[in-house]
């Protein structure tokens, strides 16, 4: 009977205990924040599963307050492959949380195809960045430099790690030769 009794309160316990919400950066300068930014490690998603090195992003601002955004990759045959995106400001206190949308404008009021963009990490230079969302199914870091090592890259992988994402499943991005550069807005 105590074995039981005990299996009850513990099981109780764990079902108790509560994951602690994913929790953004105080503030964003969005200005700062904007142009390129290159992958350095994500958790691995179906939408970049064909993505084998060079990864980076830019970020554009509009003149409506949205973001272009346009990320690059190459693929197994040396091909780029080219992702345009629309992010829209959630939170217009901190500007940490952001919206963004990779399918057409037509359907964009579908709430189903935008994405969270959690900005949870960030150097004071900004010379880094840690993205996720807010199930932690998604986690990026991000560097305006191809590489990021040292002290820089244990202080991105502390604020993925503060707020619990397990840093175990980052897969960390190769960077081989340079992208040419694509213009372009979203979609």
């Amino acid at each position: 009977m105590n074995v039981l009794l005990l299996a009850v309160l513990m099981m109780g316990a764990v079902q108790g205990q509560t994951e602690v919400p994913v929790r953004t950066v105080a503030a964003v300068d969005l200005d700062r924040y904007v142009g390129d930014w290159f992958e350095i490690a994500r958790f691995p998603a179906w939408f970049q599963d064909k993505c084998v090195s060079d990864a980076m992003a830019n970020y554009a601002r509009r003149t409506d307050g949205g973001i272009d955004v346009i990320n690059r990759c190459r693929e197994a045959d040396g091909d780029i492959k080219v992702a345009r995106a629309l992010a829209k400001v959630e939170d217009t206190r901190t500007f940490s949380k952001l919206k963004i949308r990779f399918a057409p404008r037509v359907l964009s009021f579908l709430p189903s195809v935008w994405g969270n963009y959690w900005i949870i990490g960030l150097a004071d230079d900004y010379s880094w960045a840690v993205v996720g969302s807010p199930g932690r199914k998604y986690l990026w870091i991000l560097a305006r430099a191809p590489q990021l090592t040292g002290e820089p890259y244990e202080s991105a992988l502390g604020a993925a790690r503060a707020n619990g994402f397990d840093v175990g499943r980052l897969v960390p991005t190769r960077h081989i030769s340079p992208l040419p550069p694509v213009s372009g807005g979203s979609r």
